[in-house]
């Protein structure tokens, strides 16, 4: 149980009106660099959602995104991608959703720790950011959604910490796999199930479950 990632940007911003490819729309997508972020049960200082129905609240305090996926990204689009293109308050590196499991408890820095709790499923606002039609449905096809996690101990976290893994369910399954059965119904209703029993899985992707299994 060796994980060791790292931050590479880390960013916070409030909800503001913008219009993005002639869409005007209320987001926090638009996110700005900063040194340091005091996170808090419900994230970040400074920090907030657009739509807070189906974005925000203590299970998805903290949005990450893996920095590996930026090269994908533009060879695919042929653009420059610039952080934070997602939205994401922490780009990190060595944390691909095949690495990193539903209910891993990471340490970032000294004193903040979280529990990562779902894969995200992204919206159209991310096509409407990057004034790039396909990018929605690329992310989802791939499930390279990047991640959300909840607050286990508060604390200020600071640009460039490292994150260390301190613990891991012992039946693991990866937010690769998870976002794979939710959004592709992957493995079927028994994957389904497994899925719903992971440790630390948020309770909006149990419901989202349950349902399908109905």
């Amino acid at each position: 149980m060796v994980l060791q990632g790292s931050i590479v940007s880390l960013q916070i911003g409030k909800p503001q009106d913008e219009a993005f490819s002639g869409m005007n729309m209320k987001t926090a997508i638009k996110k700005q660099k900063t040194e340091m972020a005091e996170l808090g049960a419900n994230g970040f200082s400074g920090d907030g959602v657009g739509n807070p129905v189906h974005h925000g609240g203590p299970e998805r305090a903290v949005c990450f995104y893996p920095a590996e996926h930026y090269s994908l990204w533009e060879d695919e689009f042929q653009k420059t991608i610039a952080m934070p293109a997602f939205g994401e308050n922490l780009t990190v590196h060595g944390m691909k959703e095949e690495e990193v499991c539903i209910g891993d408890i990471f340490r970032i820095g000294r004193s903040a720790a979280v529990q990562v709790t779902q894969g995200r499923v992204p919206c159209s606002t991310i096509s409407f950011f990057n004034n790039e039609p396909q990018f929605l449905k690329r992310i989802l096809d791939t499930c390279y959604t990047g991640y959300f996690a909840k607050m286990i101990d508060a604390g200020t976290i600071n640009e460039n910490d490292n994150i260390t893994l301190l613990h891991r369910a012992q039946k693991p399954i990866t937010v690769l796999q998870a976002s794979r059965i939710l959004l592709h119904q992957e493995g079927g209703l028994a994957a389904a199930e497994e899925l719903i029993s992971a440790e630390g899985l948020a309770e909006d992707w149990k419901k989202r479950l349950k349902k399908r299994l109905s």
